[in-house]
């Protein structure tokens, strides 16, 4: 559709219409290209390939945490083994792990949003 994905949502007993932008200002596509890293994972060495943002925003979190991205990678690993005895697609996990990360302190996270 032209302008954007129309999506219409009920907030509260109205209805509101709302513009989906999936491009915008300013989008660098940059972004989306995969960036393959060796890591360590807790001693173990490894490749990991994911799209530049979450490189990005990976190292944002690591500097967040005063560490390095492979110390940051590290744990996610550890945590997941020790709560759930590991997983079959860790650069899924990472991915969710970034995006969760961001949505964190986002307003419509856990019942917010726009009204």
């Amino acid at each position: 559709m032209e302008g954007g994905d129309r999506r219409t949502e009920i907030v509260a007993g109205s209805q509101q219409e709302r513009i989906v932008e999936p491009f915008l200002g300013g989008f660098d596509m940059a972004l989306i290209r995969p960036l393959s890293r060796s890591v360590r994972l807790n001693g173990f060495a490894t490749c990991m390939r994911l799209e530049q943002v979450y490189w990005n925003i990976l190292g944002r979190m690591a500097e967040d945490n005063c560490c390095s991205v492979g110390a940051l990678l590290s744990r996610v690993d550890r945590e997941v083994h020790l709560r759930h005895g590991g997983v079959k697609n860790f650069s899924g996990l990472v991915r969710v792990v970034c995006v969760v990360n961001g949505l964190r302190d986002s307003p419509g996270i856990n019942g917010g949003g726009c009204h």
